[in-house]
């Protein structure tokens, strides 16, 4: 069709097949009813205008008594072509046009079919999920909903951050790996449901927070409520949080608002998630608050496995002069602790994850017809294989204990394969808690750092307090090309053991990757020593400065 040739528009009914075309004929010949084929005279619908002849109603629109049937035995108007929903009862099939046997037939095949591909593949929300995830458009997934629990915690501005969220995930507190175990038992999974609900991983921080931010653009969600002082996800009030956990002192706090301050991360537009923004603001409020803490200890430290050190020293020789006031922070003591109590969480941690059941109690079936299968031959094989597990058990433990003189050996070997054969032990669920340390002050194994002062680290000048340390380097030792989403690249053998060992502890509490909270830390630096930063971007070796 050229440019500047012109359709004339169908009229649109209620599903009938109407049309308007054009033909060589005469102009009133050009308008064809329902069920008049191409080149069929009007005539020819005249078996189903005598049918519709038994309507004597009048018609809605026009008051008429004219009426036809469309293809589908719907009666409409022949004066003003209103369709109406009644439709006549066939009782002879006759007299019905082999057309409409074709059209009944292909919709009943089609609709058998469906099913069929319902019981065989699963439901047919499932089947429309595996299609949509091959086309690349799913929009809703287990790890998107776990995103969306998350931007209605954040709109309510409730004490649960992401991290916290995806702990509980962990901990077993909120459904998520076997999630479907908690369906009740009409909903029956199989097939091609499996790829919605069978989770073979667990969920990542970054990408559950990338989901939460394309969910919230993708639903045009307004801006959410704001974030201020008196808000618990705001940094002046989080910090305090990630303080006692860490087990720092408390004097910290003072310091963390005034570098809030300096940098703007306590304004509220800055905080406040707003998704249809043109520069729409996205704060991870955990690692934010954790990134400001890891900025004033090398403000107070330095962390350069050197001046920490040398801070303590003086910190341990005033303390054992001074037993009677406040003792002052020992960043080695502390150090090892941290360092003690930081293996003995990841240790439980990796236990935990070596030990997990995947396998759940109620299983999912490639189809309805597997599910008794499955079950017939679930006993059986376990029993088979707790024997063999029985059999490798004796053989080892005997040509361990001739070969072997430690008996340590053995006994490990046993507890390894107790783990086998004896099905997991019920352990009691925690109830879930926003602190994983926690700390308390007389305990010699672990002693309690909130109380002690930061006397040995500060200097007071006037009506000021400034740090013995006026020297900084800034975390931006390598810096990506243009195209690169992240700050810098962080790479443990450019940064000291210190700060190493920070961002691993405080990547551990939040289970993020240290890489993620060595960007916010550089994020901060940039908008405290904006001078400083510039400099250290055309010169990426002066790492060390004045303040």
């Amino acid at each position: 069709m050229g440019p500047c040739s012109r359709r004339s528009p169908e009229p649109k009914f209620q599903g009938c097949s109407f049309r308007r075309e054009v033909s060589s004929g005469s102009p009133g010949s050009d308008f064809r009813y329902p069920g008049n084929g191409p080149g069929r005279p009007l005539g020819a619908c005249g078996m189903e205008l005598e049918d519709a002849k038994e309507l004597k109603e009048r018609c809605a629109q026009c008051a008429a008594v004219s009426w036809g049937l469309t293809d589908e035995g719907k009666y409409y108007c022949t004066s003003c072509h209103n369709v109406t929903e009644r439709s006549k009862e066939v009782t002879n099939t006759d007299v019905i046009p082999n057309t409409k046997i074709k059209s009944i037939s292909r919709g009943l095949k089609r609709r058998s079919k469906l099913e069929a591909a319902s019981v065989c593949s699963g439901s047919l929300d499932g089947v429309e999920y595996s299609e949509r995830k091959e086309k690349g458009v799913v929009k809703m997934t287990v790890p998107r909903t776990l995103a969306l629990c998350y931007l209605s915690l954040l709109w309510q501005r409730e004490a649960v951050t992401l991290s916290d969220l995806l702990r509980f995930v962990e901990e077993d507190h909120i459904p998520y790996i076997k999630a479907f175990q908690n369906f009740p038992e009409e909903m029956k999974l199989y097939g091609r449901d499996k790829g919605i609900f069978a989770i073979e991983s667990w969920p990542d921080y970054e990408e559950i927070y990338k989901y939460t931010v394309e969910i919230a653009t993708f639903l045009d969600l307004p801006r959410f409520p704001d974030i201020t002082k008196d808000c618990f996800l705001h940094p002046n009030i989080l910090c305090v949080k990630y303080l006692m956990e860490a087990n720092l002192p408390d004097e910290m706090h003072g310091l963390i608002r005034q570098v809030t301050e300096m940098t703007g991360w306590g304004e509220v537009d800055s905080l406040t998630f707003d998704p249809i923004a043109k520069a729409a603001t996205t704060v991870k409020y955990d690692v934010l608050a954790v990134a400001l803490i890891v900025v004033v200890l090398k403000l107070l430290f330095l962390l350069d496995d050197s001046v920490e050190w040398s801070l303590s020293d003086l910190a341990e020789v005033n303390n054992e002069k001074n037993k009677t006031g406040k003792p002052w922070f020992s960043f080695r003591k502390w150090y090892h602790v941290m360092k003690r109590t930081l293996e003995e969480q990841r240790r439980k941690w990796e236990d935990a994850r070596a030990k997990y059941m995947w396998k759940s109690e109620k299983p999912l079936y490639h189809s309805h017809i597997d599910k008794p299968v499955a079950y017939k031959r679930r006993e059986p094989g376990s029993r088979r294989t707790r024997l063999a597990c029985n059999v490798a058990l004796l053989v080892c433990v005997r040509h361990t204990s001739l070969f072997l003189a430690s008996p340590e050996v053995v006994v490990n070997l046993q507890k390894q394969f107790s783990t086998l054969l004896d099905p997991a032990p019920t352990v009691m669920k925690k109830s879930a808690a926003s602190f994983q340390l926690s700390w308390a002050e007389g305990d010699p194994g672990r002693p309690c750092f909130h109380s002690h002062s930061l006397g040995g680290v500060l200097l007071k000048k006037g009506q000021a307090l400034v740090t013995k340390n006026s020297l900084y380097w800034l975390s931006t030792q390598k810096f990506c090309r243009s195209y690169c989403k992240h700050v810098t690249t962080y790479e443990e053998s450019n940064f000291s053991l210190s700060y190493q060992f920070l961002l691993n502890l405080f990547a551990f509490l939040l289970r993020v990757k240290a890489a993620l909270l060595h960007d916010e830390v550089s994020l901060i630096e940039k908008k405290l020593f904006k001078k400083k930063y510039n400099e250290a971007k055309k010169n990426p070796r002066s790492r060390k400065g004045r303040r």
